[in-house]
């Protein structure tokens, strides 16, 4: 299946683009999207850490993702 993932801050960089899709498996975890997404695109390994969010919230990497959810990455988050 194919999921679209939204990129933010220094992941749309990363990315070169604000969305990328991504061929995954059916029944495909949190866990191996975020492992595709850093094999597809190694600088994202150099993030101190990085959440991915579906459908607006905070996912686990447990998570089983549908062709259908909304998949962003939220970047580390520095300020003061």
């Amino acid at each position: 299946m194919k999921v679209n993932v939204l990129a933010f801050g220094i992941a749309k960089d990363i990315f070169g683009k604000p969305a990328v899709a991504v061929e995954v498996e059916e029944n495909t975890t949190v866990a191996t999207l975020k492992s595709a997404l850093e094999a597809q695109f190694p600088r994202l390994k150099q993030l101190s850490s990085f959440m991915i969010a579906v459908n607006s919230e905070y996912a686990q990497a447990d998570n089983v993702l549908q062709a259908r959810d909304e998949i962003a990455i939220i970047p580390p988050v520095s300020g003061g």
